[in-house]
């Protein structure tokens, strides 16, 4: 690991002028599992941002139990020191029968062991064009097939299915209602993740 990539993140609200230089000089992007409260805190104001905020998905907070959960992942990506975007995996349970969408539907998905779920991929507006949101997806399906996963699953916004398409998802189904909006059930398989490593 590079001293760079050991240095405390810097969050883009409370320094806006790096957040810009950040962005306008492109620099390295780098991704990491959140490790101490203040990277976890800024985790989830940049989720804030973007989910409540932006897009109106939640009312005042998207944090549910899986934010809570000691083996769930929560990540960064960083560019340069700045944070600008985040994203969270888990696994599943083993016994699950049937995997929620959010509004008490239910998504045809394989079931059973090493089922991982990748969710809450956040970038924030300023940092959509330095490619964060991939290395993002990338390392939540790296760390998912190297803690032994499976498969992971996800529910994208149909307008974003392109770009998951392109980092080797596929659909999964018809389009579900998700938090009140549609979305694609997407999978990946994590075992040709791992003999790409």
């Amino acid at each position: 690991m590079s001293d760079r990539s050991a240095t405390l993140p810097l969050s883009p609200f409370r320094h806006p002028g790096e957040a810009f230089a950040a962005v306008q000089l492109g620099l390295h992007v780098v991704c990491r599992a959140g490790r101490d409260p203040e990277e976890l805190s800024l985790h989830h104001e940049i989720r804030r941002r973007v989910f409540v905020e932006e897009q109106g998905l939640f009312d005042g907070s998207d944090r549910d139990a899986h934010d809570d959960d000691g083996a769930t992942v929560r990540i960064l990506g960083l560019c340069g020191d700045v944070a600008g975007g985040a994203v969270r995996c888990y696994p599943l349970p083993d016994r699950l029968m049937n995997v929620s969408n959010g509004d008490g539907a239910v998504d045809t998905v394989d079931h059973g062991p090493g089922l991982w779920k990748g969710d809450r991929l956040a970038v924030l507006p300023s940092f959509r064009h330095n490619g964060l949101g991939a290395p993002l997806v990338r390392f939540a399906v790296r760390t998912a097939a190297e803690a032994g996963g499976r498969k992971m699953i996800a529910h994208i916004q149909p307008s974003n299915v392109g770009f998951f398409e392109h980092l080797g998802w596929y659909t999964v189904g018809e389009l579900v209602s998700y938090v009140g909006r549609p979305h694609q059930t997407m999978a990946i398989d994590l075992a040709v993740v791992l003999r790409r490593l």
